[in-house]
């Protein structure tokens, strides 16, 4: 469904757009593959990479409409994944914070209706569910701007769904390369934050082909969340670093303890399909209602049971050391 189609990735400079802009090259033949982002370096150093005739760096901020209009025009399926992610930093600079993540989404969605664009998706964070800091709610606040978006888009062909997933192994700032690091420059010890902390784990290429995948799937105003593993992050030290001590540093601000995906108050809008879970909006759209227990590949899902929790703690599927070992060498952080 990508061949001869114009596809524009806001802050595509990343780890999750570098690997899809990978996987889209390899796979399809796009007309146009576009990294809309600010950072004219990480432009300069992808374009070493990724030069094919196909592909467009535009420098931009999704703060910007303006050259978010511009950077649209003839684009058919967009991927939001610019945004501020770093728990402490959000708390530490909210309205940086709010600007990109809330702000920046409004102007992605009018950016986009304004140029009859036909499928929108935005990543968004287990952090969304059930927040407990500003990163969460400004990205839960972005949740539900795509998912309302549907009953902007009036006349327009344009549908927007989100995707949510965890922690993405080996993505830049996570907890892997930054074991990796202490390792490799000789530390005595990994620091951990709560001995009983757990994450959701997916790894990067993963998460592309779910996104792929869910472009196909969508209808408009689903959030799709995968079926991942949890891990508990004891383990993830002992899989990098059997021998090192583990030192028990306490929470980071606006951390939590174990994250979830589909909150138990979302349980009467989750429907659970073979490998994922959608929730349904809680709204009604203009154009009636969807029939989302069956999507548009021909998927069907059920209602999951009242007070049905999708949480990294209670997780029914945990990864052993080993598991985790293997994992993290498919990510390229092989020790």
């Amino acid at each position: 469904m990508f061949d001869n189609k114009s596809i524009l990735i806001t802050g595509g400079t990343g780890s999750f757009g570098k690997q899809y802009i990978k996987t889209l090259l390899e796979h399809y033949k796009p007309k146009r593959l576009i990294v809309f982002s600010r950072d004219e370096l990480k432009q300069f150093e992808m374009q070493q990479v990724f030069n094919d005739s196909c592909m467009r760096y535009f420098i931009g901020d999704v703060r910007d409409l303006e050259r978010l209009q511009q950077a649209m025009n003839g684009v058919d399926y967009v991927i939001h994944a610019a945004a501020m992610k770093q728990v402490p930093a959000a708390e530490y600079n909210p309205t940086e914070c709010l600007k990109t993540n809330v702000h920046g989404a409004e102007n992605v969605i009018r950016a986009a209706l304004d140029n009859d664009v036909e499928k929108v998706i935005a990543l968004s964070t287990d952090k969304a569910a059930n927040p407990i800091n500003l990163y969460g709610a400004s990205k839960l606040a972005s949740d539900k701007l795509f998912v309302a978006a549907n009953n902007m888009a009036g006349g327009h062909r344009t549908t927007f769904s989100v995707v949510r997933y965890g922690n993405v192994v080996g993505s830049r700032g996570s907890v892997v390369p930054f074991f990796k690091q202490l390792i490799d420059n000789g530390s005595d010890h990994l620091p951990v934050t709560h001995q009983d902390m757990t994450r959701f784990w997916i790894t990067l290429q993963q998460g592309v082909d779910f996104v792929l995948k869910n472009f196909a799937r969508m209808q408009g105003g689903e959030i799709f969340v995968p079926k991942i593993p949890s891990v508990r992050v004891t383990d993830l030290a002992t899989a990098m670093a059997p021998d090192l001590e583990q030192k028990i540093i306490g929470i980071r601000p606006g951390e939590k303890l174990h994250e979830i995906m589909c909150p138990a108050d979302d349980s009467h809008l989750t429907l659970v399909f073979d490998d994922h879970f959608v929730i349904q909006p809680t709204i009604v759209f203009h154009h009636g209602d969807l029939d989302y227990s069956k999507n548009l590949i021909g998927e069907v899902g059920v209602p999951v049971e009242q007070g049905f929790a999708y949480d990294s703690g209670t997780n029914a599927d945990f990864l052993s050391i080993e598991q985790i070992i293997d994992f993290n060498r498919v990510s390229g952080f092989a020790q």
